[in-house]
């Protein structure tokens, strides 16, 4: 029984293997500015989730709303804008 090896080196041609271009770095460059777009928009999201989380809230008790419910109202529009000035902070 004869047994192959998985894996043989094959000589590569200086043709094959060139140097990166200038491309590759305006690519890697775009890639970074445009990652930091998007750290920026997913900070955003989360200003506007919160903002809409108590905007909803505060229609979800406009029916007849008890002392309770508008001081539980209160606490959560107070934690939503720590939240957005503890993220925003930075």
């Amino acid at each position: 029984m004869v047994v192959k090896p998985a894996f043989e080196v094959i000589e590569e041609d200086e043709e094959v293997v060139a140097p990166p271009r200038r491309d590759t770095a305006l690519l890697m460059l775009a890639l970074k500015s445009l990652s930091a777009r998007a750290v920026a928009a997913i900070a955003d999201l989360f200003t506007l989730a919160t903002v809409g989380s108590a905007f909803w809230l505060c229609l979800a008790i406009k029916d007849n709303p008890n002392v309770y419910q508008l001081v539980l109202a209160a606490m959560y529009a107070v934690f939503v804008l720590a939240a957005n000035w503890i993220v925003r902070r930075k």
